[in-house]
């Protein structure tokens, strides 16, 4: 198993893992290695170091954990976004109309999540009711395999 390294055009950079460096030209000449960020399809592979196994070491002291080195902005982003995608239920074009329902007492709260124009965005926050924006990825708006 190799993992590589990448980076798309835009300058976000993940990890990969495939099978040999072969698979990884295939996938990539195929279109099918893209940034799990903004799903961009042209993709450098950068260097990097190899892992040696040298033998037993001695066992880590006890710490707190330290961020993975790997911990980047578009990472963090990443798993916020996935955090929210799991507390919600997607009403889709319902939003708006969800939204109000619950902040005028006809329905329970509960976390939703869809799709509204920025008119009804902009209306539902002139009758207090709070909404954001939140962009997401195209590699987490499909299901995982």
């Amino acid at each position: 198993m190799k993992v590589l390294n990448l980076q798309c055009a835009h300058g976000h950079g993940f990890e990969g893992w495939f099978a040999s460096n072969e698979a990884f030209d295939t996938q990539l000449a195929s279109g099918l290695v893209e940034c799990p960020i903004c799903g961009d399809t042209v993709i450098t592979k950068l260097l990097t170091a190899p892992r040696l196994n040298l033998g037993n070491p001695k066992p880590p002291a006890e710490t707190a954990p330290a961020a993975p080195a790997n911990d980047t902005s578009e990472a963090r982003l990443l798993r916020a976004v996935r955090e929210v995608l799991a507390q919600t239920e997607d009403v889709g074009e319902r939003f708006a109309d969800e939204a109000r329902r619950m902040h005028y007492g006809e329905i329970e709260e509960r976390g939703i999540r869809g799709q509204a124009s920025r008119e009804q965005a902009q209306s539902l926050r002139d009758e207090g009711i709070p909404v954001f924006s939140l962009p997401v990825p195209p590699a987490l708006k499909e299901t995982l395999q």
